[in-house]
């Protein structure tokens, strides 16, 4: 049987090390409350930002008109659908974080004394994102919170959270930092889930590559499940947010692209024409469509054309790169003879990521369950990126460090039956003879999330029902038959269970929302309906089940 160590005790535990955990560690340690952050990797380069950003959301005083002219602008551009209380705390408090990453050393003034402003902004409409260089940001972060005494757990993979009474008391976890794993346990007054987007449950534009995805493939919705399990409610589950780059070599960052989409003779596609060289091209931020209505009109394949930028521009871009963290791009044109001055790239739509869909939270960064906070790209009502993650985050630390200030004991965990159940589970994945390995189980699930809940087709009732029994059946035989070994393919195999129940709630979500809306589209329900306008969907675990509601936030 797998070791369980006996439990460690901290007022906050911080379940994720990326931007949005290392933002919540360094709020609480600054109020005073003992904090660990356990990180299945390493904080500092772990998470959506691990290798850099180069766009922050974020609102100045004076420079832009109003705080509610900048939320107006998030919602034309790449920021749609977000609860306004969330949105209007975001902005509110979004430059007091780019003050104090500057004192940290993070570079948010790469091109001078002066912030500037780029990309992601319909033309002639007031800039949102400030440009800035984030390719240290996780070391920096890192280092202030070691500073402020957060302790850090690197190589820990939290899999499953703890509740007593309603309200989160603990988590268990795997220590993965040596060949045979152990099991930790942490009792915690609150717990602040922050595990990012949710990747691998749809296959990629090259379904061999697993880790070929546009987020962090590390980061497969762990919290969101965790959450899920203990009763924290869910939302936006059956609206899919697919991400848009270049076609096969699957990369984020296509803000940071300045050029035009165009068909093959150089044609402007979209909806706000061909912008001007050395402009950047928002089409793909608003009109997902171009891809499909350039299959239906013989116009396709779409590309990104940076052939008409000036040298300055040229460089300023691919220098912007490395500020992004998607500088293997230029490596990959440089192995293949490619040259952005005069071969355009194809660009496509990924199939679905897990972002902007999760952990419902209020303007607090509270959850439904007492004690368990959110923030980032787990949430499924906010989204802008790493600014979101930042100011959230810090939210959510400030605010668990005045709960647990009503909290006057911790509850012993050791020896609990979500413990014991725990342990007898991964042990026997860890000492069967024979079985099947981890990506068998993860290529499974995408292959049902492909046929059965694609953003490709239309969506139906049979099918998505077929779905949810395909994978049901699934989990049952994957319990069975996966096989570890060692303590790495332990951590690949709970994932691949984790993906597996993301895919489920996608797919009882979209059941539920009867109706056509955005990039879900019912063939049986084709039809919008006005009524449900204002409303999401929200589905939580209550007394055991499953339980689906259109609810107005």
């Amino acid at each position: 049987m797998i070791r369980v160590n006996p439990p460690k005790q901290c007022d906050i535990l911080i379940v994720g090390g990326g931007t949005a955990g290392l933002m919540a560690a360094i709020a609480a340690a600054e109020r005073g409350a003992g904090v660990i952050v356990a990180e299945k990797a390493d904080t500092r380069r772990s998470g959506g930002g691990a290798t850099g950003n180069d766009h922050f959301g974020c609102y100045i005083p004076g420079y832009h008109e109003s705080v509610e002219s900048y939320m107006h602008e998030l919602e034309l551009g790449m920021c749609k659908g977000a609860d306004p209380k969330v949105q209007r705390v975001f902005v509110e408090r979004s430059f007091e974080i780019v003050k104090d990453w500057e004192k940290w050393g993070i570079n948010m003034r790469p091109f001078g004394d002066e912030y500037v402003f780029e990309g992601h902004s319909l033309p002639g409409h007031p800039r949102c994102f400030l440009k800035i260089d984030g390719r240290d940001q996780k070391k920096c972060l890192t280092n202030e919170a070691r500073r402020l005494g957060v302790v850090i757990d690197n190589r820990t993979s939290v899999t499953r959270y703890i509740s007593r009474e309603g309200r989160v008391v603990g988590a268990i976890a795997i220590d993965i930092s040596r060949s045979e794993p152990e099991i930790t346990l942490y009792e915690a007054k609150s717990i602040i889930s922050v595990t990012g987007t949710g990747a691998r449950v749809y296959p990629s534009a090259a379904p061999s590559c697993l880790f070929n995805v546009a987020n962090c493939p590390a980061g497969t919705g762990t919290g969101r499940v965790a959450s899920y399990e203990i009763g924290a409610a869910m939302v936006n589950f059956d609206k899919p947010r697919a991400h848009i780059g270049p076609r096969y070599f699957v990369r984020g960052g296509k803000g940071t692209w300045i050029g035009a989409c165009c068909d093959a003779d150089g044609n402007a596609v979209g909806i706000v024409g061909r912008p001007e060289p050395g402009e950047q091209d928002i089409t793909t931020d608003i009109c997902h469509e171009v891809f499909d209505l350039s299959k239906k009109n013989g116009t396709g394949p779409v590309f990104m054309d940076c052939t008409e930028n000036p040298t300055d521009t040229m460089e300023h871009m691919k220098e912007c790169f490395y500020s992004e963290g998607i500088s293997s791009l230029l490596d990959a044109m440089e192995q293949q003879d490619i040259h952005l001055e005069e071969d355009m790239i194809e660009w496509g739509r990924y199939l679905p990521h897990i972002q902007y869909s999760g952990t419902c939270i209020n303007e607090k960064c509270e959850t439904s369950t007492p004690g368990l906070y959110s923030a980032g790209d787990e949430c499924g009502n906010f989204f802008c990126g790493v600014s979101g993650a930042a100011v959230t985050g810090r939210i959510a630390g400030e605010n668990a460090s005045e709960y647990v200030k009503g909290v006057d004991r911790f509850a012993d965990i050791a020896g609990a039956p979500e413990v014991l159940e725990a342990q007898s589970f991964y042990s026997s994945l860890m000492e069967r003879e024979e079985g099947s390995h981890w990506e068998e189980l993860n290529h499974a699930v995408q292959n049902i999330m492909r046929d059965y809940a694609s953003i490709e087709t239309p969506r139906s009732e049979t099918l998505l029902s077929s779905g949810v029994c395909y994978l049901e059946e699934l989990n049952q035989i994957a319990r069975r038959r996966i096989k570890c070994a060692n303590s790495h393919e332990l951590m690949r195999a709970l994932e691949a269970f984790d993906i597996l129940a993301l895919g489920r709630l996608i797919l009882l979500s979209a059941l539920a929302r009867r109706e056509s809306r955005g990039l879900h589209k019912r063939v049986d329900y084709p039809y919008t309906n006005p009524l449900w306008n204002s409303l999401s969907m929200t589905i939580q675990k209550i007394d055991g089940r499953d339980h689906t509601e259109m609810q107005k936030l």
